[in-house]
This record gives structure tokens, sequence and C-alpha cells, in this order.
């Protein structure tokens, strides 16, 4: 039974989660854990099992597969039908359709679109430094920057992309069942606007695209139109949002790093990736479902159980990468799992490169001397078993 299984996710899992995982994974390759609603899964937690997890067609992310257990979000068809719940011909026939607006050329053609938004918001930054002394960087720069670029992929009204970013990181932050049921619905009824709007009133953005895919083509569901809208806008906002936070503390964290990134800007995409393996937010994978008896680290995992591939523990494994708890821009291997692998990579990984490469030379180019304005301790992070977020970065100067 799950109230007899181990529970790791407690007080010290919160105030240090890599410390926890790195340890779990030290003791073993698989766990069978329970989540702190009580629900049993799996944890697998070495680099090589993990990559070969996510590739595995034999595990699902098909609720339909699941026989009990965690299965993530209690969410509406309209914004359950998107690619974290679908595979093969779904997945991939969903995947083409939005697809046009991630390529690396399309994220190459936005470059000085999103070069100007963080200078706009490194302008603010410094004013607000200059004024009070102190700034909050991630509602100065980390959430607004990549709020902007994401919201004007879809055109949406700059009064709504405030209030949609905070119910998204209400729902991640998984504290209040009440207050995640009520970000749901107000996120359903948003986008059930929005779409109306502009197939009201179509444009060239993404979303109008979609919308014609839709109703001319019949390529979508009115359900998985919405679905995608969801996920590409939520997940747009926080995985950049505090990748740059937990990035640019990282950095903060390691003078010689920072210095040296500040004197060879040829070192800037390595140290995007090293930022990735080191301080991406999210934990663990999408929670997954085998469709057929699968076995890692010599553990077998029935059909239908929950699988979670820990990202975090797999980028910090010793067996793969040498000493995995330095941070080091220079690190040769920069095949980490941040973006997760097989078919589920991340969709909008050339775009987030992008976001965060420019920001950082934004930032590194505009403040010398930046540094916390408060002590470590004194920090405060969102943590889940599935990611660990800075709340606030204040910084002076």
């Amino acid at each position: 039974m799950a109230s007899s299984l181990p529970q790791p996710f407690d007080e010290s899992f919160r105030a240090m989660p890599h410390a926890v995982y790195n340890k779990l994974r030290d003791e073993a390759a698989v766990h069978r854990v329970a989540l702190p609603d009580g629900s049993a899964v799996w944890l697998v937690l070495r680099d090589q099992d993990v990559r070969e997890g996510l590739a595995d067609a034999r595990l699902s992310v098909d609720k339909t597969h699941s026989s009990g257990g965690y299965q993530g979000f209690s969410l509406p068809p309209a914004l359950d039908a998107n690619l974290l719940n679908t595979d093969h011909g779904d997945h991939l026939r969903l995947r083409r359709l939005v697809s046009q607006g991630f390529t690396p050329r399309r994220a190459e053609a936005m470059r000085g679109t999103i070069q100007a938004v963080a200078e706009r918001l490194a302008d603010g930054l410094e004013e607000r430094l200059a004024r009070k002394g102190s700034a909050d960087f991630v509602s100065e720069f980390a959430l607004p920057l990549p709020l902007t670029v994401v919201c004007d992929l879809f055109a949406v009204p700059e009064e709504d992309r405030r209030p949609f970013a905070s119910w998204v990181g209400t729902m991640i932050a998984l504290e209040s069942p009440q207050q995640v049921g009520e970000a749901i619905r107000a996120m359903h009824e948003f986008l059930r606007g929005l779409v109306a709007a502009r197939r009201g009133a179509p444009g060239d953005d993404l979303l109008s695209a979609l919308i014609a895919a839709r109703d001319e083509d019949d390529r979508l569901s009115e359900d998985e139109l919405c679905s995608l809208a969801f996920l590409v806008l939520g997940a747009g906002i926080e995985n950049v949002q505090h990748l740059l936070s937990a990035g640019l503390l990282a950095l903060l964290r390691h003078p010689g790093q920072l210095a040296a990134l500040r004197a060879d800007a040829s070192l800037l995409p390595d140290a995007v990736e090293e930022l990735m393996r080191y301080a991406h937010a999210n934990l663990t994978a999408i929670r997954r479902f085998p469709t057929e008896p699968v076995e890692y680290g010599g553990v077998t995992i029935p059909p239908g159980d929950t699988v979670l591939f820990c990202l975090a523990s797999a980028n910090r494994d010793p067996a793969r990468y040498e000493t995995p708890e330095r941070f080091d821009i220079r690190r040769r291997d920069t095949a980490h799992l941040a973006l997760g692998q097989g078919m589920h990579y991340c969709l909008g990984a050339p775009l987030a490169r992008m976001e965060t490469g420019l920001a950082l030379e934004t930032l590194l180019g505009r403040f010398p001397s930046l540094r916390p304005a408060v002590e470590p301790g004194r920090l405060r992070w969102r943590t889940s078993f599935r990611s660990h977020a800075l709340v606030e970065l204040p910084l002076t100067r």
C-alpha cells in the first residue's frame, strides 16, 4: 500500500531537493515511493535509465493506460487534450501543427524582437535599482521576458498576460487544491474567450493559424485547439522564467564562472546548456504509464503504474558527468536532459535557448556589479516533487 511506502518529499526535500534526489540515486536506480498526496510512483533516477525511459515507446503519457495512482493535474477536456497526454500518431499530428512557431529558423527570426524586449526590461530594472536600491529580478525581468515573447506569438491582449501567468504559477505550485481548481477554471474560461475572439477577428499569429487548422482543415478538435494554446502559453512562460532566475542566481553564486563568461562571450552557448543541466526548475519529466512490463535498473515495473523519470537526478549523475555538483560553463558534456528526450523533447527548445542567451548577454553587458540583496537562506522557493523554482530574487548592486 502507498501509505507504507517511503515518503521522501518532506521539509528536508523542500529545503534541498537535489540533495534528496542525489541520496536516493546513490542508494538505488529505482525507488517505489509515495507522493505527498499518498499516491504511489516509481522514481527512476540514473542517467542511462532516464535517457532510455524517455525514449521508450512502451511507456505512454496517455492517462487511459493508468491503472490508478498519480496521473497529474485534473483538467477539463479543453485543457487536457495536449501534447503531454498523447502518444504516437495523435502526438505527431498535434506537434506538426504547432511546431511552425518554434523552429530554429523562427526563433532566429525573433532575435531582434527578443533583444528589444530584454533591453526594455533591463532599462526598467536599472531604473528600479537606481530609485529603490534593490529590485526583484523575477517580477521585473525573468517573468515579463518570456511572458511577452510567447504571448506575442498568440497575440494575447496585454491586460490578460499577467493574470494568465499567475494562474499557471498557482496551478504548478500545488500548494492549495482550492486555489489550483480556481486557477484551472479561470484559464479555461480565458482560453475559450481568446479562441472565440480570435475566430471572429483572425490575424497572422499562431493561434489564428491553429484556429484555421481547426475550422478549415479539420485537423484539430476544439478541445485540442484550446489544449495546445494552454500548453504552449503555460510552458513557454514558466520554463524560461525559472531558468532565467535560477540561472542568474547560479552565476552570481559562482563569481569565477561569471567573470569567465564576461571575459569571453563565446562561452555563452555552453553556459546556457550548463545552466539547464544545473539549475533547471523541472525536477521530473511528465508522468508515464507502462503499457507492458518494463525494467529499469534491475527493477520490473508493472503496466499501468506511474513512473516519474527524475531529470534533476540524471543531470547530476556521477556515472555520466564528471564532478556533477560543480557548476562549470566549460563542461564538455552538454547533453543534459532538462529539455527531455525522444518524442516529447521540448517543442520550444530553440526559443528557450534564444531567450536565455539574449537575456544573459543583455544583463552581463548592462549590470557589472549585480548581487543578491538577501542571504541565500532568505530566498523564497516554490518546491514540489516536480519543480524547484524561485518565487523572487531580490538584487542590488
